[in-house]
């Protein structure tokens, strides 16, 4: 290996690995977020992180927290505790999506890991500098998207880098949702409305797929009867090189978990996935027999597809190796660049 190669490889790991057999002792800052019960349920059931301690910001919140038996057993610290603690290796960020940046930049200023919920806030330029100090300092960023470790979105993926769909000509998604009015109202603060909070889920997949789409355009909507100014109705449609993809997102939905789904449109095959159905499954075509395919149209089902396992198992192996995550600095600035192309918060 050349020099110059070596020091830009060096460049890319992470600061310090932990020990293989050590765990990762983590902190937990913010309560409010849906997804916080999951993810720490996910690093207590985890033989990979000892989590040290939570803390909540703003006094409302944490008085509601501390009667919840989410946190029960938990040790309660204030930000300087989590932040100065030199033992602490990673912080998990759950908050509103307005306080996700600031908390980031305070987490990587310290010097530790960090894993941020989604959407990381709409001001592009604070992400790209918040990934930049990260990347100076060895620290790992992971966003919180949710079909990163799904089996049937891996599947459809595999399928389309292998060949066997053929050319890619379209990708389609729909990422719904059934908002009550508390929720509509956080997502009403943004343009893009609940494309800007769902979006991601899918730009995730299809910028790892296709890359940076030339063109981006995006119809936001209010469609529903409720009263409020949230955009409720939205599309998005991406241009590539040789393909397109179109996303629709509606608030309003009754039943939209179940109907959630992400397909690939090639020219010798079409592979769809319901993610989150129930159970998830799979719906693909093939022009002829490829991996463990047949011809034709064919119907599998997957077995329950947990959220946030596959996110902390790709951390700790990161940690503990000292190597980069798979999904690298770049992938989360193009991430994060669509979403706020796709929801009117950057001009394409």
């Amino acid at each position: 290996m050349k020099r110059r190669d070596f020091i830009a490889a060096a460049a890319a790991i992470p600061a310090v690995a932990a020990q293989p057999g050590s765990r990762i002792r983590t902190a937990l800052w913010g309560t409010a977020h849906s997804h916080t019960g999951g993810k720490l349920k996910a690093m207590q059931d985890s033989p990979d992180y000892e989590v040290v301690g939570v803390c909540e910001s703003d006094p409302a919140q944490r008085a509601r927290a501390e009667k919840s038996p989410t946190f029960a057993g938990l040790r309660w610290m204030s930000e300087p505790e989590i932040l100065n603690d030199k033992s602490i290796r990673l912080i998990v960020v759950q908050c509103s999506v307005w306080d996700a940046l600031p908390m980031g930049h305070k987490v990587i200023n310290a010097g530790k890991h960090l894993h941020i919920e989604k959407p990381p806030g709409n001001d592009w330029q604070s992400f790209q500098t918040l990934i930049a100090n990260a990347r100076k300092q060895n620290l790992l960023v992971q966003t919180g998207y949710v079909w990163r470790h799904h089996e049937g979105l891996h599947a459809a993926l595999e399928a389309a880098r292998q060949g066997w769909l053929g050319d890619i000509l379209l990708v389609r998604a729909a990422m719904n949702a059934d908002r009550d009015a508390p929720q509509r109202a956080v997502e009403a603060k943004y343009k893009g409305g609940g494309l800007f909070e769902l979006g991601g889920h899918v730009v995730d997949r299809l910028v790892e797929l296709l890359g940076r789409p030339r063109e981006v355009r995006s119809w936001l909507r209010h469609h529903s009867s409720v009263k409020d100014n949230l955009n409720d109705n939205n599309l998005a449609v991406f241009e590539f090189d040789r393909s397109l993809a179109l996303l629709s997102q509606t608030t309003n939905q009754a039943g939209a978990g179940d109907h959630r789904q992400f397909e690939i449109i090639g020219s010798d095959g079409t592979f769809i996935v319901w993610p989150e159905a129930n159970p998830p499954r799979m719906r693909v075509y093939l022009r002829k027999p490829q991996g463990k395919y047949k011809a034709g149209w064919q119907d599998l089902s997957l077995p329950p597809q947990p959220r946030f396992i596959g996110d902390f198992q790709e951390l700790a192996r990161a940690l503990k190796s000292g190597t980069p995550l798979k999904l690298s600095y770049d992938h989360e600035l193009l991430l994060h660049e669509t979403l706020l192309r796709a929801s009117g918060e950057i001009i394409s």
